[in-house]
């Protein structure tokens, strides 16, 4: 088994599906737009050949998540916080000018991606961090049948950080 599969971000992919052509395995044929894992042997070929640059070569087995001191993550958390605060200004601006809507909703989008962000610096988000451990065993023992899928495979291929 290799180490690494490729990825495909269905958001920003083109569909000009040159993947398909220099796939050596035929991974990137698939029905629902994704690689196919139990075919990808990580080579890379098709992530060099997308133009759109929605192919991404991840490790089948995430790295276990680094320490986090208390304080970075107590301050990152008020960031957060006076981010979320800027959101709900923002969307009061948006409600009572019209004319700037475009600039209000990049600003709002733009600081809920630094809240995820801070988030994820703080240890919450990844994949080998406990918070996610226990979201996916919570999706595996009460959701429908294919999000226990989705989440037993997710939980298998990660170590958890305790």
């Amino acid at each position: 088994m290799t180490k690494f599969h490729a990825y495909r971000n269905l958001k920003i992919c083109s569909k000009d599906c040159l993947c398909l052509f220099v796939c050596p395995t035929g991974a990137a044929n698939n029905e629902t737009g994704q690689i196919d894992f139990e075919k990808c042997i990580g080579c890379g070929a098709c992530a060099n050949a997308c133009p759109a640059k929605a192919i991404s070569i991840i490790p089948n087995k995430m790295p276990p998540q680094q320490p986090k001191n208390e304080k970075v993550i107590t301050e990152l958390f008020k960031i957060a916080n006076q981010k979320i605060t800027e959101i709900k200004i923002l969307k009061q601006m948006l409600n009572d000018n019209k004319e700037d809507e475009k600039l209000l909703k990049a600003l709002i989008h733009s600081n809920k991606v630094m809240i995820e962000d801070i988030l994820r610096e703080a240890g919450y988000m990844l994949p080998q961090s406990k918070n996610t451990n226990k979201l996916l065993n919570d999706i595996k023992q009460n959701g429908d049948k294919k999000t226990k899928e989705i989440a037993s495979r997710l939980l298998d291929k990660i170590e958890v950080n305790e």
